[in-house]
C-alpha cells in the first residue's frame, strides 16, 4: 500500500473544500495536485474551464467557470468552501493593473465574507519596509492588505525569488547564465536575496489551509540560503556544469533598459521582466520565520538554492515540466476564439489554406504535427521564422523563446513559441492562436484526415497529388490553415505585405512534415528535423 511521506499533510475522514484561483497560472496549476493529494476536494476556478482540459488532475477536481472581477460568479463559485486560495495578480498587464488589482481583491475579499469561507490564503511578495516600492511590488502588498481587512481569516505569504523548473524568475537566472559568460549587469545583481524552492511554497501553501482560526496576518517565507542574484547565477553555472561567470555591474542600466536587455536574452519577455526586475531593485530576505512555528520544517529542512536548481534541471531534462511562467496568457495577447463564422467582424478575413497527401499512416503524421514548435522548429524557412520572433520580441511579445512545455506532447492552453494551443482533437487537430504583436487576430490549424469523401471535395496541393492518391493504403490526408482577421488598416498591410512569403513558410511547412511523415513511416521515429 502506497503510504504518504512523513511531512505530508494529514489526510481527513471528511474533505474539506478547498477554491482555488489562478488555475492556469504556475503557482496554482502546481497548487491543486497537492491539494488532492493531501486530502481536499478542489474547485478551480477559471474564466474558461476549457483550458484546463487535459491537466493531470483536470478529472479529478470541480472545474467551475468564475470571472474573479464578476460578484455574482464569485459567490456561486464560493458557496460551502472552506479555503479559498487567491493566487491572481496583474503581471504586466498595462499601466492600469494596480486598480485592477484592488478591484479584484476588493471583490474577492467581499465575496469570501459573504460565503462564510474560514480563510483565504494569498501568495505575494516580499518586499522591505520603510522604502518606496516598485508599483509592482506596491500593489502585491496593498492586495495582501486588502484581503486581511476583509472580515475572513487570511494567510498571505510572501515570498522573493521562487525557484523552480518554468518560473518565470528561475527562467530568467537559467537564460542570463546560459548564454552569457561575460555579462554587464545592472547594480540589482549585488542586492541580497531569499530564494525558495518551488515545493516548499507549495507545502506552506497547503499547510497553511489548517492555521489556527484567530491567525490572520502576514508571513515572510523563504529558503535557508541569503545571497544575491549575481551569487545565484553563479550557483546555477556550477550546478549545470558551466564555467564560472564573469559578472561586470555597471550603475546606468535603469530597471527599463534592464527589463529590455532581459527581454532579449531570456524567453521572458519586456512586458513580464520589467516588474521582475524592477522587485530585484530592493533586497528582499526574510524579516520574520514566524510561520515555521506554525508549518514545522519538514524532516529534511527546507530546500537550498543549489538543491533546488538541481531538481528545476533534473524536471527539464526529463520532460516533465507540469506548469511554466507561461502558462498564463501573456498579458496584453489575443485572447478571441477563433469565429466559426468568417464574417464575425463584419470585415475582412484571410485564410491561406493549403493540403497535401502523405505517405504515411494518421498517428505518424500527427506525431510531427505534435511535435511541431520548440526545438524542433516548424519545418519550413528557419530563417523567416527567427527574424519574425526577434520582431515579435522587439515589440514586446514572446517571441520563439518560450518554446514548449513538453517535447513530445501538447494541451489545451499550452504555449508554443508565440502561439497558443487553442483546441487540440487527440489524433486529428491541433488549433493554434497567434500571440505575437500583430494588427490584428490570427490562427493556425493543422489537420489530419483520411476520409475519402472528404478529399475528393477537397482542392488539391498545387505542389502533390490529387485527392484521390490519398484514398490507397497507409495514405493520409495533410490539412493547413493560417487564418487572420485584420484590425484596421495596419491589419489590412500587414496581410498583403507578408503573403507574398506564405508560399515559401506554409507552403514549405507542408512539404517539410508530409516528408518526416513519410520517413518516419518508412525508417521508424527519428530526432530529426527539416528547415
Amino acid at each position: 500500500m502506497p503510504t504518504q511521506p512523513p511531512d505530508a499533510a494529514p489526510r481527513r475522514e471528511t474533505p474539506r473544500l478547498a477554491a482555488v484561483t489562478g488555475v492556469t497560472g504556475y503557482v496554482g496549476g502546481r497548487l491543486v495536485p497537492e491539494l488532492l493529494d493531501a486530502g481536499f476536494r478542489v474547485r478551480a476556478l477559471a474564466r474558461d474551464p476549457a483550458r484546463l482540459v487535459g491537466r493531470d488532475w483536470a478529472d479529478d477536481a470541480e472545474l467551475v467557470r468564475c470571472d474573479v472581477g464578476d460578484p455574482d460568479d464569485l459567490r456561486a463559485a464560493l458557496a460551502d468552501v472552506d479555503v479559498a486560495y487567491y493566487l491572481v495578480h496583474s503581471l504586466g498587464s498595462g499601466r492600469d493593473f494596480e486598480a485592477r488589482d484592488r478591484h479584484l481583491a476588493l471583490t474577492f475579499g467581499r465575496a469570501a465574507r459573504e460565503a462564510g469561507v474560514a480563510r483565504v490564503v494569498y501568495l505575494g511578495g516580499l518586499a522591505p519596509s520603510g522604502v518606496k516600492l516598485s508599483r509592482h511590488l506596491a500593489s502585491r502588498r496593498e492586495v495582501g492588505e486588502i484581503l486581511l481587512a476583509s472580515g475572513v481569516p487570511v494567510a498571505v505569504l510572501q515570498a522573493a525569488v521562487i525557484l523552480g523548473s518554468g518560473s518565470a524568475s528561475f527562467e530568467m537566472v537559467r537564460y542570463l547564465t546560459e548564454r552569457l559568460p561575460v555579462m554587464t549587469t545592472p547594480r540589482w545583481v549585488s542586492n541580497r536575496i531569499q530564494p525558495i524552492a518551488v515545493r516548499d511554497v507549495l507545502r506552506y501553501l497547503v499547510r497553511s489551509a489548517d492555521l489556527p482560526a484567530d491567525v490572520s496576518r502576514t508571513f515572510d517565507v523563504g529558503g535557508p540560503d541569503v545571497l544575491t542574484y549575481g551569487e545565484l547565477m553563479q550557483t546555477f553555472a556550477r550546478v549545470a556544469g558551466l564555467p564560472r561567470r564573469l559578472i561586470l555591474p555597471v550603475p546606468v542600466l535603469t530597471p527599463r533598459l534592464s527589463s529590455l536587455w532581459v527581454g532579449l536574452v531570456t524567453p521572458v519577455p519586456a512586458g513580464i521582466a520589467k516588474p521582475l526586475v524592477e522587485s530585484l531593485e530592493h533586497e528582499t530576505v526574510c524579516r520574520e520565520h514566524d510561520l515555521r512555528a506554525l508549518v514545522p520544517d519538514p524532516p529534511d529542512g527546507l530546500i537550498g538554492a543549489e538543491r533546488a536548481i538541481e531538481l528545476a534541471l533534473e524536471r527539464i531534462h526529463d520532460g516533465e515540466v507540469a506548469t511554466r511562467w507561461s502558462s498564463a496568457a501573456l498579458p496584453g495577447a489575443p485572447s478571441d476564439p477563433l469565429p466559426t463564422d468568417p464574417d464575425w467582424s463584419g470585415g475582412s478575413f484571410y485564410v491561406d489554406e493549403r493540403r497535401t497527401v502523405v505517405d504515411a499512416p494518421a498517428d505518424v503524421l500527427w506525431g510531427v504535427i505534435e511535435e511541431i514548435g520548440g526545438h524542433r522548429g516548424w519545418y519550413s524557412w528557419s530563417l523567416a521564422w527567427r527574424v519574425r520572433g526577434l520582431m515579435d520580441r522587439l515589440a514586446g511579445g514572446p517571441g520563439l523563446r518560450r518554446g514548449r512545455r513538453d517535447e513530445r506532447r501538447l494541451r489545451v492552453d499550452d504555449a508554443l513559441d508565440f502561439w497558443r494551443v487553442e483546441a487540440i482533437d487527440p489524433g486529428r487537430r491541433l488549433l493554434l492562436r497567434a500571440e505575437m504583436r500583430l494588427p490584428g487576430l490570427a490562427w493556425l490549424e493543422l489537420r489530419v484526415d483520411t476520409a475519402a469523401e472528404e478529399l475528393a471535395a477537397s482542392t488539391p496541393d498545387a505542389s502533390g497529388p490529387g485527392p484521390d492518391a490519398a484514398t490507397g493504403p497507409g495514405r493520409t490526408y495533410f490539412a493547413q490553415r493560417a487564418l487572420f482577421s485584420p484590425h484596421g488598416l495596419a491589419g489590412q498591410l500587414y496581410w498583403w505585405s507578408i503573403k507574398p512569403f506564405h508560399g515559401v513558410v506554409f507552403g514549405g511547412m507542408q512539404r517539410n512534415v508530409a516528408a518526416e511523415a513519410s520517413r518516419r513511416a518508412s525508417d521508424g521515429p527519428g530526432t530529426g528535423h527539416l528547415t
